[in-house]
């Protein structure tokens, strides 16, 4: 039996990659998927960072063409001038739709025609709130993954270790010794799908929650984007 002993910890791995690479096939099957979620989370993660990054410059550039736009109509003009922005396709949206009910007002050195009646205000209203959940959803696109993978990854982690235990203790029963030395690389072997899986949730739950806020952020300035909109048209008459 000391022989039995020591033989098994001549073979006992001696690093982590000795346990992945001396793993059962459950457990590489495990370690495969996570390897796959954490490189589609980390994808995701550049990908919404320069996306929000690229909003948050089109936001800027809308938001400084609007303090120095002098009226509804430069300030059409200087919007149409700039490259498409969700702030743009919500202010675009919203004049398409003014023009379709008052044809010709936004023409330059056109007096303020009648105002719009209670009904077309709250169809204008319903138009820039249906172009802002347009825009939610095209900038919440990989979040969900995002999240799945985030709340998966441990379940999958904790999966591969319930059945590393098992047959670690099976491995026990068929040894028949319960020595440390026989136990513990069965152990440490399991617990490494654990830990692979809150690696990879880790950064994917922080990017979730990160990128949540910056949509909310956007969203919010997205409907006081749309309230100036309409309190532009008061200013002017135009409702």
């Amino acid at each position: 039996m000391p022989g039995m002993v020591a033989l098994l910890q001549a073979r006992a791995p001696q690093t982590a990659w000795d346990m992945i690479m001396g793993g059962t096939l459950p457990t590489k099957m495990v370690l495969a998927v996570l390897t796959v979620f954490s490189f589609v989370s980390w994808v995701l993660i550049f990908w919404k960072w320069r996306h929000f990054r690229r909003v948050r410059k089109q936001g800027d550039r809308v938001l400084a063409a609007l303090e120095q736009a002098n009226g509804l109509h430069e300030a059409f003009k200087a919007i149409v001038a700039l490259p498409e922005s969700p702030y743009g396709r919500v202010f675009r949206g919203g004049i398409s739709f003014f023009s379709e009910l008052r044809p010709g007002s936004l023409r330059e050195n056109t007096p303020a025609s009648q105002g719009l009646t209670p009904t077309q205000l709250e169809a204008l209203r319903l138009v820039l709130e249906k172009e802002q959940a347009e825009e939610r959803d095209e900038l919440a696109h990989g979040l969900t993954w995002l999240a799945i993978i985030g709340s998966v990854s441990p379940l999958l982690g904790l999966l591969g270790t319930v059945i590393g235990v098992m047959n670690a203790f099976l491995g026990i029963t068929a040894g028949g010794s319960a020595n440390i030395s026989v136990v513990a690389p069965g152990i440490a072997e399991a617990l490494i799908t654990t830990v692979f899986g809150l690696a990879v949730a880790i950064p994917a739950v922080i990017a979730y929650n990160h990128y949540v806020a910056r949509l909310n952020l956007v969203s919010g300035e997205l409907e006081g984007f749309s309230s100036e909109f309409i309190g532009t048209l008061a200013r002017e008459g135009r409702v």
